[in-house]
């Protein structure tokens, strides 16, 4: 399944790999998990079995098709170093994101160890941006698992939903900063203290912040509003390099 996308962050979904299963707090009101549910009861045959992890070779040449240079958020149904998901596969996404040199592929995991691991064996285009979740202090160790992969030319962090402070979040190495609070049934408060730290050591670091939202279960009434304006900031690269994109292939 790929959209076009209601994240505030990127513009498109692709979704090569579906399902997943959960690793730390952040999980715990998946909202992938809810959809997937949703959309398996609907028939939608990428989800007939819910939320297992499942491989989609019919969807890997889908950007391809997509003219337009935009940004595109991969696996937001899933996580493309999830354990269940072969290196094969993911070696494959990654020929379709280079070969689709257009576009910025957005990639986002909480399996960091692997990451870690496999980056030596993937080839990174620098159209690939690589970015861990971190929800509190207790999975600080992705952020240095990404620091330490080899490959990647943009490395964010997305730090949603933000369930603690962060006082030790260290940002060498890092690109970009995403902040945002939970939504949806059942979710967490989000303390304006914690996003203000992240924003001032984003701007002590020279790190482009982009706050998402504060959530909660009506996140449109809620806003994303931060100090009385928004934080939309991106990487450099963004809008330069879709602006400069050569349309090749597919």
């Amino acid at each position: 399944m790929s959209a076009a996308s209601t994240i505030e962050w990127t513009e498109a979904t692709w979704n090569p790999v579906t399902g997943c299963t959960k690793v730390s707090s952040g999980c715990s009101h998946c909202y992938a998990e809810r959809m997937a549910r949703r959309l398996q009861a609907m028939g939608q045959p990428n989800y007939a079995d819910g939320f297992a992890v499942r491989t989609h070779d019919h969807m890997l040449a889908l950007p391809l098709t997509w003219k337009r240079p935009q940004t595109i958020f991969v696996n937001s149904m899933s996580d493309l170093f999830h354990e269940a998901v072969p290196l094969e596969f993911i070696e494959r996404v990654f020929d379709v994101m280079r070969r689709a040199n257009w576009h910025c592929f957005q990639v986002l995991t909480k399996r960091s160890e692997r990451l870690r691991v496999l980056a030596p064996f993937l080839e990174w285009p620098a159209n690939v941006w690589m970015g861990v979740s971190v929800e509190d202090e207790r999975v600080l160790t992705r952020v240095g698992d990404l620091r330490s992969a080899s490959g990647p030319a943009v490395r964010f962090l997305s730090l949603e939903p933000l369930l603690g402070p962060l006082p030790s979040l260290c940002l060498d190495g890092m690109d970009w900063v995403i902040a945002g609070g939970e939504s949806g049934p059942g979710a967490r408060p989000l303390d304006p203290a914690w996003v203000r730290g992240v924003r001032d050591a984003c701007l002590e670091a020279s790190v482009p912040f982009f706050f998402k939202q504060w959530g909660g279960t009506r996140k449109k009434r809620t806003g994303r509003l931060l100090d009385e304006r928004t934080w939309d900031d991106q990487p450099w690269c963004c809008g330069e390099r879709l602006a400069g994109a050569t349309i090749q292939g597919g």
